[in-house]
């Protein structure tokens, strides 16, 4: 039964594996080349707190590959389960070629069990390949901008990709089990796939602990940082040295406590200040923030859970593929 189901995916998997091969290739270069980079800016530097400019320049000579790297991740799970996992069992179904195999022996269990056990250590095995390349091709610049929690970031890096193939494509089994119909099922498969990514880190990743509140005082050099900074005191992009996640913000605040975004003295400064000067007049006003972040340390943390829980989504689904298979005509 195995062998038979790697005859019948062998084309896909070979395809698969050859687009891997090249894009390991490739990191391998690319991140040689990082850590070239990296340490010749590092031996350059007296230390690395008199190394802030020249590591920002690297940062950002490679964050566009990276980020594009990453982003290239996030898509291969949801392709995994849209091209290898929906018409994995519903284009059997379709052609009707199941009942020859169930005629022959095997139970519909065994032909279910084979088909989602090979093809389904293949997509993970791959993805986490990928995944373990790109950590440490990217290791350098990821350490220069302290920002492992970045949703993009999180989700591409590490252990979590493991979790989101394995899920990505017995959903698309699944699916194509339940409806039969391959088209239908990748259609659905690519829906569910894309509403979760959305929906987890915005929705569910921050509550897998209680938020740190703090407040930080508001510097020329945070301020320079930021991605927004609103009419009425409400800002954006706020990060924090040490790499925590920032998930909540608070409009600016004045040293009691109330927010200045009404005031005379904040308008002066947003109506009167240059673009660079605008961090020194905010700063000097003595202002802060109160957030709600997730310190760095429990980046494994998060890690360890998020993958968990795709790994508990698969068995779900997977348990409902043998249930239907079971109880259900195909």
């Amino acid at each position: 039964m195995i062998w038979m189901t790697w005859r019948q995916f062998r084309t896909q998997a070979l395809v698969g594996l050859g687009a891997l091969l090249l894009l390991a290739v490739y990191l391998v270069v690319l991140g040689g080349q990082i850590h070239s980079t990296y340490d010749d800016t590092l031996a350059h530097c007296a230390n690395r707190d008199a190394c802030t400019g020249p590591l920002g320049a690297f940062a950002d000579r490679y964050s566009l590959r990276t980020d594009l790297l990453g982003y290239l991740l996030l898509a291969v799970p949801g392709a995994i389960g849209v091209f290898w996992g929906a018409p994995l069992i519903a284009r059997e179904l379709e052609a009707g070629t199941h009942r020859m195999v169930w005629n022959q022996s095997v139970t519909r269990s065994q032909w279910l069990a084979a088909k989602l056990g090979l093809v389904g250590l293949v997509s993970t095995t791959c993805v986490g390949l990928y995944s373990l390349l790109l950590t440490w091709a990217t290791g350098p610049v990821a350490n220069v901008l302290d920002n492992r929690f970045e949703p993009a970031l999180f989700a591409s890096r590490d252990i979590a990709p493991l979790g989101y193939a394995a899920f990505a494509f017995t959903l698309g089994a699944t699916l194509g089990l339940v409806l039969r119909r391959a088209v239908p099922a990748m259609a659905a498969t690519l829906v569910v796939f894309a509403v979760l990514q959305i929906a987890v880190p915005t929705m569910i990743r921050p509550h897998y602990e209680a938020p740190a509140r703090t407040s930080v005082p508001l510097t020329a050099e945070l301020v320079g940082r930021l991605t927004k900074i609103g009419t009425y005191g409400d800002i954006g992009g706020l990060r924090i040295p040490g790499g925590p996640w920032v998930v909540e913000t608070s409009p600016i605040l004045d040293s009691a406590g109330r927010e200045v975004g009404h005031t005379t003295w904040f308008q002066d400064c947003m109506d009167r200040s240059s673009f660079s000067e605008l961090p020194t007049c905010l700063a000097e006003g003595n202002v802060h923030v109160e957030i709600a972040e997730q310190p760095a340390d429990r980046y494994w943390t998060f890690q360890y859970v998020e993958t968990a829980l795709f790994a508990a989504l698969t068995a779900l689904l997977a348990a409902l593929a043998f249930w239907r298979i079971r109880r259900h005509p195909v």
